[in-house]
Parts: structure tokens; C-alpha cells; sequence
């Protein structure tokens, strides 16, 4: 597995470990809980395998064309690491409700899912090309792929780390 992404499995496994379902459902009014967190990422990890999985079909890249406001927020997060807070999320990604003991039992399988069908877009069709649109950071390469995944999974690891730390408080 790519290390990006296994070291991604890893920090959401050591984040939400010992988590039962009544605290994967705390939250504070106006957020959301460690269970629609992690189905965020869920949905998010199989969205990015479908779009691999479609450019994998289609034997080329499917990205597009880049704007200068995508390049500036692609350098933000894959070439610096950081996660702005406060964007809502795209909707194809928002939680739907999908039980949290699926989501967590199968979170892991899909990070592995999508490495797999990245890797396999990247050796078909190279490791330069950018090969699929993000919805917001536009065109990317597959190593830019995994690098988001790794930024965006730890900007929202943070935050169950911080629920978990509010509902001791409140316990």
C-alpha cells in the first residue's frame, strides 16, 4: 500500500479505536458526530474509486483542464499540507446516515480499495499525468490523490480527536 495512505488507514484506526456506537454519535450542537466524520471520508474514499474506476475503463486520463484558483488551493493542500476548515462539503460526500458499525468495519477496506485502483490508473497511464478532477482542486495526479486523501483524512482525524476529548469533559 502506498505510504500515504497506510499511514491514513493507520491515524483513523488509532483515532477511533475503543469508539462504541453511543460515542460515535456524541456531538455538539451544530456538528457533526465521529460517525458522519467518518462516513465523510467513507463516501469520500469511494467516490475517488469510482472516478479511478471510470478512468480505468476508459484507458486515459479524464482530467481537465486546471484554473489558477485550483492550482493556488491544490499547492495549499497537496504541496503544503494544509486543510483549510470551514468549507462545506460537497454533497456527494455529506453524510447520509449509513450506520457508524458499517462505516467503521469497512473504512479501511475502502482506503485499500482505492489505493488499488489508483495504482492501477497510474501504471496504465503514468505517474506525471494528472488523471482525475478533484471537485475543488481540479485536475491531479495520482500521488496528489493520495497526499489529499492524507490531508484531508488528518484535518478530520483532529476533529474526532477533539470530540472525543469534549465528551470526556462533559461525561
Amino acid at each position: 500500500m502506498d505510504p500515504h495512505l497506510n499511514r491514513l488507514q493507520q491515524e483513523i484506526a488509532a483515532a477511533v479505536a475503543g469508539m462504541h456506537s453511543e460515542r460515535l454519535s456524541w456531538h455538539p450542537p451544530g456538528k457533526w458526530c465521529a460517525g458522519e466524520i467518518l462516513e465523510h471520508l467513507y463516501l469520500s474514499y469511494t467516490g475517488t474509486a469510482k472516478g479511478f474506476g471510470r478512468v480505468a475503463a476508459a484507458g486515459k486520463s479524464l482530467a481537465t483542464t486546471s484554473t489558477w484558483r485550483q492550482r493556488a488551493g491544490a499547492l495549499m493542500v497537496v504541496v503544503f499540507g494544509y486543510m483549510p476548515s470551514g468549507r462545506k462539503a460537497p454533497p456527494v460526500t455529506s453524510p447520509r446516515g449509513l450506520p457508524a458499525e458499517k462505516v467503521l468495519a469497512e473504512i479501511g477496506l475502502k482506503i485499500a480499495e482505492m489505493d488499488t485502483i489508483i495504482a492501477r490508473c497510474e501504471e496504465q497511464i503514468g505517474s506525471r499525468r494528472q488523471l482525475l478532477d478533484h471537485p475543488v482542486l481540479g485536475p491531479l495526479t495520482a500521488a496528489q490523490w493520495r497526499k489529499f486523501h492524507l490531508v484531508h483524512g488528518l484535518h478530520h482525524v483532529k476533529q474526532i480527536k477533539r470530540l472525543r476529548e469534549s465528551e470526556q469533559k462533559t461525561s
